[in-house]
């Protein structure tokens, strides 16, 4: 077998890869030496700017296999037949910390699946909860500030973390699921994913549905103690990373079953929850779990920074029969998530290997910038409509038309009957047994007592009261126990 030839980024065959060339033996280095240069300029730019959420992730690749009829709701057609199979790609990540951080920490996952449909990729990018913090994008970029790096101390503050919460009431929500048993997930394995957005589904014939995603782990749902997580990160901070490459590597398959809640669109209007409210859920007593299909993952990317670092995901790609509701949170990331990776990976990332679509061909007229690689033929226009059999448009609305009425301007969202920011917060809290209850209130506290203003504590207490009266009478003496010690 004849040995391979290192070459240079050209293709030019490297004489020495051990020794720069210098002026003599003993000299300084040569300008001209094309190899050490090659090598020093592409070694200083192999990193990219980090995301600014969700930086620190794993991915796997698997497939997506429908087990249950859903044709009655949405047309897409990798959901269209029992048994198909469509090849995915799933990132996990934490939220808060940078790429560097431990996986073990408290904080919610991301849960983003990308299906190569036959019809265009397909992205579904959510949470491990079904909720989160705020439910109008214009206070996103103010929330991620307040619980990343402080730009001062160059750390998280719990000054800066409670103080949004006390000014953001909706937020109590997801606090609590956040500082209960499932805020720190023992893997990625072992944890459920929520497209969290309210979407659309339509129908052959045109109707329209909203739906909710649920991935439910096959695994079952295990999550790490306070003190657990503390002692993992210590030891292995890549821990979630870690599990998920060895699982798959030994021949373990994680997977998770799909379910959906589905709400006939005409329902949206009078529901007593704002269906489009990501603070809030959909209990399944008014709409139950719907089972879709399977979600297995089976092999490992074979370059972590190719296939997870410049893996990008969007909510606006969408495939005809499935498209967006108003939720206002899921609208501002139809643009922010898109745009997040053309200034990361640059214009053309939709050509990477990871992100490109498999099942089918993009077949457009966008043309240049920064790494294209979609060289058409010399003769291939690039404008539309034109003469020269170029792609053309279908005239098909991958959804169904939204309706809309009234002004335009700064607006609240419309108050459903049971719509409040703590009813929730407070159903979820009397879920709970004795134990997990206990273990809320003491992740809370442990964090709350921190805090350096007796009036951002007290308005966070008055949230948690308002939630449930147990619920902040023991919030507010644990608190108070910890402040006094």
């Amino acid at each position: 077998m004849s040995k391979r030839v290192l070459t240079t980024e050209s293709g030019a065959p490297v004489a020495d890869n051990q020794n720069s060339a210098t002026a003599g033996a003993g000299g300084p280095l040569l300008l001209q030496d094309q190899h050490l240069l090659e090598k020093l300029a592409r070694f200083n730019r192999e990193r990219i700017p980090e995301r600014v959420v969700h930086a620190r992730g794993s991915g796997a690749y698997g497939h997506f296999e429908v087990t249950d009829d859903v044709t009655g709701f949405t047309h897409a057609d990798f959901l269209n037949t029992v048994g198909k199979r469509t090849e995915v790609f799933l990132r996990f990540s934490t939220v808060a910390d940078n790429l560097g951080g431990a996986d073990a920490v408290r904080d919610p996952r991301g849960f983003a699946v990308k299906f190569y449909t036959e019809e265009g990729n397909y992205d579904l990018v959510g949470n491990n909860t079904p909720v989160f913090f705020i439910k109008d994008p214009l206070k996103f970029p103010d929330f991620i500030h307040s619980q990343k790096r402080d730009p001062f101390t160059g750390k998280q503050e719990p000054d800066n973390v409670w103080d949004f919460w006390a000014h953001a009431p909706e937020a109590t929500h997801q606090v609590t699921w956040l500082m209960g048993d499932r805020g720190i997930p023992a893997s990625y394995r072992h944890m459920n994913g929520y497209g969290s957005h309210t979407y659309q589904w339509t129908n052959a014939e045109g109707e329209a549905f909203f739906v909710k995603y649920h991935f439910k782990t096959n695994q079952g749902v295990r999550s790490l103690s306070t003190e657990q997580a503390q002692e993992i990160a210590g030891k292995d901070p890549n821990s979630h990373q870690t599990d998920l490459l060895q699982a798959i590597e030994r021949g373990v398959r994680p997977s998770w079953t799909l379910y959906v809640q589905i709400m006939p669109a005409a329902e949206a209007a009078d529901y007593r929850f704002n269906p489009f409210d990501l603070t809030k859920v959909w209990p399944h007593q008014d709409f139950p779990l719907q089972r879709v299909g399977r979600l297995v993952l089976d092999r490992n990317p074979d370059n972590v920074f190719a296939e997870v670092e410049q893996a990008a995901f969007s909510p606006n790609n969408f495939v005809p029969g499935i498209g967006p509701s108003p939720d206002k949170m899921l609208q501002g990331r139809l643009f922010a998530y898109a745009d997040a990776h053309r200034y990361r990976l640059g214009v053309n990332h939709t050509q990477l290997a990871v992100n490109a679509p498999k099942a089918t061909t993009a077949d457009n007229y966008g043309r240049d910038g920064f790494m294209a690689s979609n060289a058409q033929g010399r003769a291939a226009k690039n404008y539309e409509p034109n003469s020269y059999g170029g792609p053309a448009e279908t005239g098909r609305p991958l959804s169904a038309p939204l309706a809309v009425t009234g002004w335009t301007g700064a607006h609240e969202a419309p108050l459903h009957t049971k719509d409040d920011d703590f009813f929730q917060a407070g159903e979820l809290y009397r879920l709970m047994s004795a134990v997990e209850r206990s273990r809320l209130i003491a992740n809370i506290a442990g964090g709350l007592a921190q805090v350096s203003r007796d009036d951002v504590v007290e308005k966070n207490l008055a949230h948690f009261h308002a939630a449930d009266p147990e619920y902040g009478r023991r919030v507010a003496e644990a608190v108070h126990a910890l402040r006094e010690d």
